[in-house]
């Protein structure tokens, strides 16, 4: 196909999906639909094969077997009020920050994003239990949705990450030096994130509860008393995966074992609680897993019309400076994520794009790092990133609404990667420490 019948392709896709969606459809069909007619361009495929061989590894993932794991450990911290313990045990020690209980979002997001090494698993998990704690409280909703779209993200960028294994074998490049680079940059993200968060609440302290009476470190020891249960279980479930006794999937099913012992220990759990926490994990597994299997879909399908291939090859056709060549993909891989998940954008672009960054003398593990994070921005880039799908239907907000949340965060993952881009040592710091060679 010529340039322009891909540029057309990509906007008929494109049409068709926003038409879609807001029409009202469900996002999981609108992306099946817009997979449809990308493959309508393309004669000869088998579709349904297509399809079926699709859903079928989406839901046989054993890497996604966490998923449903977390979510239902998130519904039993809800269910039985745990989660509501969890704040109130957490409130008196962050009443001296500007931006007070938002910042659990960054802090959970980045403590649950290193034990899933999942975007949805994370996201969904903490916006279950902090999005009705914080509007309880009368916390700024926009703010709330946006911080949990952008934290979300660090299920992928916190090792282990499910994406970052995908790009150490395209690339042919060490796991563990992959796995050592991404720590500071995280890092960096959830100081950006938090700071925002900070400069906001000063900017605009008439849109936060009034700041919690002051406490005495007894008092504040006796208030956390309840939290200990919860906290003790975390750091088990993360010291069991860091410590490499158990897979992020293992940890999950003692994540949902240990909150399940903890409510019957604290005399919460009931037959309803528990029952309501796996429908309620249910219903949101299937509504992700849907949207998985038509992202998934419609990535295959963009694969097949070769838009991809195609536009990494213009990209190198203009033989570029280094630092215009990484402008120029943040670009090009911002445009992709409004149609594929990252794991597809990393396969199909990989072949073309690495000789590039070679060429340019940038390294391959920095490069790796540089693709993670434009990949969480594709994850809260509207009109198909992902977390926003996920808020969207667990805060009842229109997509709109969420998208709109999540832009300063966005802008905040754009500035982490002009950061790691003019300072690459911040990347190769560990690995380099690690594997002096």
């Amino acid at each position: 196909m010529g340039t322009i019948e891909l540029v057309e392709i990509a906007g008929v896709v494109l049409v068709a999906l926003l038409a879609l969606l807001a029409a009202g459809v469900w996002i999981g069909f609108s992306l099946l639909i817009c997979g449809l007619i990308a493959m309508l361009f393309v004669p000869g495929i088998p579709f349904g094969a297509v399809l079926a061989t699709n859903s079928w590894s989406n839901g046989a993932s054993w890497s996604l077997a966490a998923l449903p794991l977390f979510v239902w450990m998130g519904e039993i911290l809800f269910r039985t009020k745990l989660s509501e313990e969890m704040f109130r045990g957490l409130a008196p020690w962050l009443g001296w920050l500007p931006g007070r209980l938002m910042h659990v979002n960054v802090l959970g997001c980045g403590l649950f994003g290193s034990i899933s090494g999942s975007s949805a698993a994370t996201t969904a998990m903490i916006a279950k239990i902090a999005l009705p704690e914080l509007k309880k409280r009368g916390y700024d909703e926009m703010v709330s949705l946006g911080s949990l779209a952008g934290a979300g993200t660090l299920g992928i960028l916190i090792p282990p990450s499910i994406t970052m294994v995908v790009y150490a074998v395209a690339a042919n490049v060490s796991i563990i030096q992959i796995f050592l680079a991404g720590f500071l940059p995280s890092l960096i993200v959830m100081v950006l994130y938090c700071g925002y968060i900070v400069v906001w609440s000063l900017l605009n302290p008439d849109k936060q509860p009034p700041a919690p009476p002051k406490m005495s470190f007894k008092e504040k020891l006796k208030e956390s008393a309840n939290l200990i249960p919860v906290s003790l279980l975390i750091i088990l479930v993360f010291a069991t995966l860091l410590l490499g006794w158990a897979t992020a999937t293992e940890c999950a099913a003692w994540g949902v074992a240990g909150s399940l012992a903890i409510a019957a220990w604290s005399k919460t759990l009931s037959w309803k609680s528990f029952w309501d926490s796996v429908m309620g994990a249910t219903r949101l597994t299937c509504m992700i897993m849907l949207i998985l299997t038509g992202a998934g879909f419609m990535s295959i399908a963009m694969g097949y019309t070769g838009i991809p291939n195609a536009l990494a090859a213009w990209v190198d056709s203009f033989n570029l400076s280094p630092y215009a060549l990484i402008a120029v993909l943040t670009i090009m891989y911002i445009l992709l994520g409004a149609a594929l998940d990252g794991l597809s954008m990393i396969v199909l672009t990989t072949v073309v794009v690495l000789p590039m960054i070679q060429q340019a003398g940038f390294d391959l593990v920095w490069f790796g790092i540089f693709l993670v994070l434009i990949v969480e921005m594709a994850e809260v880039s509207p009109p198909v990133g992902f977390n926003l799908f996920v808020l969207q239907t667990m805060s009842g907000r229109d997509s709109l609404t969420v998208a709109k949340a999540s832009l300063p965060f966005f802008f905040l993952l754009v500035a982490t990667v002009a950061i790691i881009t003019v300072f690459p040592e911040i990347v190769m710091v560990l690995p380099k420490m690690a594997f002096p060679g």
